[in-house]
């Protein structure tokens, strides 16, 4: 993952920086700050790419920007670009139309070819959002029917736009852990999730393959698990009841990806809890603490979940990776590199270790 940041140059020099950078890593457009809050404009952007689907999570304090006829001419791509609204909210103003207001959650279709200008909420300190690109061509529905939802928010709060918010949210707040292999297999299922979000607002669900629809459905039930972990009662039945299928329909969607639906919800909150536990910054938190924070409301019954899973107890566990980062820490390293690198070898070393006893 790519990270730039103004803090790489002088205060004054920031949205300067900002405007170009942005400019580059999308399309050219016009952007204004307002004088007072351009000396200390602030903003940052982590990017990669989802195979053909480049992804860019962006954090700005308050601006403007407008792509106008002139910019279109200048360069067209002929692009899509389809944002998430992480935190804060903005206004858009589409060529000739009403303002739009987009909020956390949101989803938002962008074309190159068409003018529009959006303002980042110029009430609150910062605002973030998860901007996918790609081409026109990747989507599978008709240009036209999707010219009418350009610069339309898309409601994250309900339906299948909920779904889809549910998947760009959690995206969003694990890109700096996908690995290549995670980006090969989220490409496809990025543009799965996006087409059935689309065509959900267009009420044409029908032109959207069976397959296509299936996966993202997928795709949003695992987003809603990741969400809704540290929720003791989450269980199969509150599943289907929130994406609104049968219960044999969504144990039947478990079964084709081989998993069950209790067994992932467990997979996914031993793995965080590991992670806590492999943590030396929470070292001070009790081990009943860190599992009842994951879902696991009986201490006994996660000791031996966790034991099963990976060979330890919790407790060995976390002490062997107490040492493990006692003596792989480099001291060269920067100390907030040197914790996290630290973390994850010892985490990945001791787990290594008891599979292998």
């Amino acid at each position: 993952m790519d990270v730039v940041s103004t803090a790489e140059v002088p205060a004054d020099e920031g949205f300067a920086f900002w405007r170009a950078v942005s400019s580059k890593t999308w399309v050219p457009y016009e952007a204004r700050c307002a004088p007072h809050l351009e000396s200390r404009f602030q903003a940052s952007i982590s990017s990669s790419a989802l195979g053909p689907v480049q992804t860019a999570l962006a954090t700005t304090t308050p601006y403007t920007l407008r792509r106008t006829p002139k910019h279109i001419r200048q360069m067209d791509p002929e692009m899509y670009k389809i944002a998430c609204i992480v935190r804060g909210h903005g206004v858009m103003t589409p060529q000739g139309d009403r303002e739009s207001v987009f909020r956390a959650g949101d989803l938002v279709l962008y074309d190159t070819s068409r003018p529009y200008q959006a303002e980042m909420a110029p009430d609150i300190a910062a605002t973030q959002m998860l901007v996918l690109y790609f081409p026109r061509s990747l989507l599978p529905l008709p240009p036209r029917d999707l010219r009418r939802l350009t610069m339309v928010p898309i409601s994250g709060a309900q339906g299948i736009g909920a779904l889809s918010s549910h998947f760009m949210l959690q995206l969003a707040r694990h890109m700096h852990e996908l690995t290549p292999s995670d980006t090969a297999r989220l490409s496809a299922l990025t543009l799965d999730v996006l087409t059935a979000a689309l065509a959900g607002a267009l009420d044409a669900r029908s032109a959207v393959p069976p397959h296509t629809r299936k996966r993202a459905l997928l795709a949003g039930i695992h987003a809603f698990i990741e969400q809704n972990l540290g929720e003791a009662h989450l269980a199969p039945d509150v599943i289907a009841a929130a994406h609104h299928i049968s219960l044999r329909y969504l144990h039947k969607l478990f079964r084709t990806e081989g998993h069950t639906v209790a067994g992932w919800i467990r997979a996914r909150r031993l793995q965080r809890c590991q992670r806590d536990l492999a943590d030396p910054r929470l070292a001070a938190h009790p081990i009943s603490s860190i599992a009842a924070r994951w879902g696991f409301v009986n201490p006994a019954h996660f000791s031996q979940a966790f034991r099963n899973a990976y060979g330890w107890s919790p407790r060995q566990f976390r002490q062997q990776c107490t040492q493990s980062i006692q003596v792989c820490a480099d001291p060269q390293d920067e100390p907030g590199l040197r914790l996290a690198s630290s973390v994850e070898r010892s985490s990945h070393d001791v787990i290594t270790s008891a599979r292998h006893r």
